[in-house]
């Protein structure tokens, strides 16, 4: 085995050399990679056994440079310990977004050996004089082929581990199959791939990480460390596009707009006044700014007859503003685009060299599907012309659109899942104009999504804080974390906010500690405590884990509570003394005391009874404390034991 003294003796040729290249194309993304390593690659890599396998996550917002973050960490792994010569940098299953990663990274790592899916050879060539960066599909027929070529490479001999980046790991690397007691191919693979050699250092990515804090530990894919990095100076996100209240990027559309483009032969109105912004902001992109490319993405559902059905319509539209340019109605409805992209863009170019330019048809608009049909655009990379692009899930996950203004969204569901509905945010991004974003959206499809964002916030700075066991998932009652296939259903529950919650078989052994805890609250009304107050209290009390009562699942749900923008950092204590309440009965508020409670929706209520625990009542003849918890309403806490 290489040794330490050696790999740290070579420094940073391979990081060095990586960002002298970015420097180049992104020179403000150079400080933002050095910072990830400087602080991932000393705690997590110079500290590597060589004995384990080990599982991290790297957390960052949707397009925010993950990336470019990727490559950089490999290029100091490299550096700080030579004995990582074979990495595999795994993409979402489209052959598009596998090669943009691989000729990125090509272009990139150029004291690597960077290798497509297809460069068996070079691996077995170059790989003796250079770390091998090997760009792979998460696609069972590659990784089956890879997992023997590298076998038989004898590059993992000796003790050597091999390095793993997950793009996406949430997305396909999980176990599809958990709840029926099998493993689905990907995972299989994956796992594979791992054991070739007797250690490793698996590192997921992701900008949704809600199905891998839900794994158990047991699967292996529940990660040991997070590392978020914050987005770079100039990045547009959720506090951007989805803050309370509405912001001026967004427009709201009617609620039934996605049926009237699907069952009637009508365009709606939201979609009329999506295709007329974008029309002004490209006339004012090309004029202003010279611009050479311009994007509009509609994302309205899964269906792909959908997409050609509403392709169609867009093009019928686009052609009817050029052909009645002229008219004083179609002038009329640009004008009304341009006054209100004019609120947040002063500077706008004039309406009257606006309505010249677009009259003059220099403008080529091009409509385009985005989906797995044969007849879809799904190799281009719309990095140049103008271009509005009609789909569904391929608009999702690694997909990025350059200078992407305008975006139309009606896409629904009954249940959503947080983590791939955020991934549909590709107007998030760095080479935006911000004055002149426009998201059209149903008001309801809005407040979802400004709902997931404050979720979101609020898991980063539980991250932040460090505790990675005391992570809480928290979502609106309408809004799944993840899919459910991949959570092991006999390990999840959830804490459902209004609901009470007590322990069926409470600790008959806390009276004297919680006494002297509660020796200052009195019976009489309602007192106003803090979260930390609150934690303080439940500590006392013990969990019962033989029938799924767990103290420690309300404290993390409360401390959560403390991260959410949107919540209050109150709880409302309810104290009750010399109860007198049998046991079994099912029940264990007065109906008084319950209907207080409820008139607490927006906050937490703990309610504290003293019982007497008299034989009669089926106790064991001593005084004790029971707590009632009731979290707030419209929540739920989701956990994995």
């Amino acid at each position: 085995m290489v040794s330490r003294f050696w790999s740290k003796v070579k420094m940073t040729i391979h990081l060095h050399s990586y960002l002298n290249i970015v420097k180049q194309e992104s020179p403000g993304a150079v400080e933002s990679i050095k910072k990830t390593v400087n602080e991932l690659i000393p705690k997590y890599i110079e500290s590597f056994t060589h004995k384990d396998h080990v599982k991290g996550l790297l957390l960052g917002q949707v397009q925010s440079g993950k990336t470019g973050q990727m490559l950089g960490i490999i290029a100091s792994a490299a550096d700080a310990d030579s004995a990582f010569s074979v990495f595999v940098l795994l993409t979402s299953d489209m052959t598009g977004l596998q090669q943009q990663t691989y000729k990125r990274a090509l272009a990139a790592m150029d004291t690597f050996n960077v290798c497509d899916e297809h460069d068996e050879m070079r691996f077995r060539e170059i790989g003796k004089r250079k770390p091998s960066l090997i760009v792979l599909k998460k696609n069972s027929k590659i990784l089956k082929k890879w997992r023997n070529i590298i076998a038989k490479s004898g590059f993992l001999q000796s003790g050597r581990p091999i390095f793993i980046i997950d793009d996406e790991a949430d997305a396909a690397s999980l176990n599809t199959k958990v709840n029926k007691k099998e493993q689905s191919s990907i995972n299989s693979h994956l796992n594979d791939i791992v054991n070739l050699a007797t250690s490793s250092f698996y590192l997921q990515v992701t900008a949704t990480p809600q199905s891998l804090f839900l794994q158990t530990r047991k699967s292996g894919w529940q990660p040991s460390f997070v590392y978020y990095f914050p987005p770079g100076k100039g990045y547009l996100g959720g506090d951007f596009f989805y803050s309370k209240p509405k912001p001026f990027t967004c427009r709201y559309t009617a609620d039934d707009e996605l049926s009237i483009l699907l069952d009637t032969e009508d365009t709606p109105d939201g979609m009329k006044r999506a295709i007329e912004t974008y029309l002004v902001t490209c006339a004012h992109d090309v004029l202003k700014e010279r611009a050479k490319v311009c994007n509009f993405l509609v994302h309205p559902s899964v269906r792909k007859n959908d997409h050609e059905l509403i392709r169609y319509k867009i093009e019928a539209y686009v052609q009817f503003i050029f052909r009645d340019i002229g008219a004083k109605t179609v002038r009329d409805l640009l004008e009304d685009a341009w006054k209100n992209l004019r609120k947040s863009r002063p500077d706008i170019v004039a309406f009257n060299e606006i309505i010249e330019f677009l009259g003059k048809k220099d403008l080529q608009i091009s409509v385009y599907k985005l989906n797995s049909s044969p007849d879809s655009s799904s190799r281009r990379t719309f990095d140049t012309g103008f271009n509005i692009i009609v789909g569904g899930n391929s608009l999702g996950r690694g997909v990025t659109f350059k200078h992407l203004q305008t975006v139309y969204y009606c896409r629904s569901a009954k249940t959503p899942q947080a983590d791939t509905f955020w991934q549909h945010c590709r107007m998030f991004g760095y080479d935006r104009d911000p004055m002149l974003m426009r998201v059209f959206i149903p008001e309801p499809l809005f407040f979802l999504f400004a709902e997931i964002n404050a979720s979101n916030e609020m898991l980063i700075k539980q991250i932040e804080h460090g505790n990675l066991k005391d992570i809480q998932i928290i979502t609106d009652t309408k809004i799944k974390p993840t899919r459910k296939s991949v959570i092991d259903q006999e390990k999840y529950s959830l804490i459902v906010g209004g609901v009470d919650y007590f322990p069926p078989r409470p600790d008959q052994n806390d009276a004297l500690n919680v006494d002297s805890i509660l020796e200052s609250y009195t019976e009489e009304g309602v007192h106003d405590i803090s979260i930390d107050e609150a934690v303080a209290i439940l500590e006392s009390f013990a969990s019962d884990p033989d029938n799924d009562w767990s103290i420690s699942a309300y404290i993390n749900a409360l401390q959560s509570i403390k991260s959410h923008k949107d919540m209050q950092n109150i709880v409302k204590l309810i104290v009750r003394r010399n109860r007198n309440i049998s046991r079994g009965t099912g029940t264990l508020l007065s109906p008084g005391d319950r209907e207080l409670g409820k008139k607490y929706e927006d906050v937490s209520v703990i309610t504290l009874y003293r019982l007497n625990g008299r034989k009669e009542n089926g106790w064991d003849g001593r005084p004790f404390w029971i707590p009632n918890i009731k979290l707030p309403v419209g929540k739920v806490f989701h956990r994995v034991d």
